[in-house]
């Protein structure tokens, strides 16, 4: 229940997708995620801290744990699964 309710906040997700290509600073991640509001931001990056999932370097950016990979590689089906619904939703998209 306690990854449902911490994967369940809104941002978490797209804080982990969008991490899992590398090392991202305070300000990229947060342009990246629609400029949510900095103290949202603050407020995800604790709670995935807490839960080990992200790392802060000492540059400052912030990354993904080796548990924080493991959580994106297990969102792979649902991935898999959004883009289907995707294209059912709406099937003249080319994408």
């Amino acid at each position: 229940m306690a990854a449902l309710d911490l994967f369940g906040r809104r941002w978490n997700l797209r804080i982990i997708w969008e991490l899992h290509h590398g090392p991202v600073g305070f300000r990229a991640l947060r342009e990246r995620c629609d400029n949510m509001s900095s103290s949202v931001l603050r407020q995800r990056l604790t709670e995935l801290l807490d839960a080990a999932l992200v790392e802060q370097h000492p540059d400052t950016t912030y990354a993904l744990t080796d548990l924080g990979h493991g959580a994106f590689r297990a969102l792979r089906p649902l991935t898999r699964w959004s883009t289907n619904w995707a294209a059912t939703l709406n099937p003249e998209d080319p994408h």
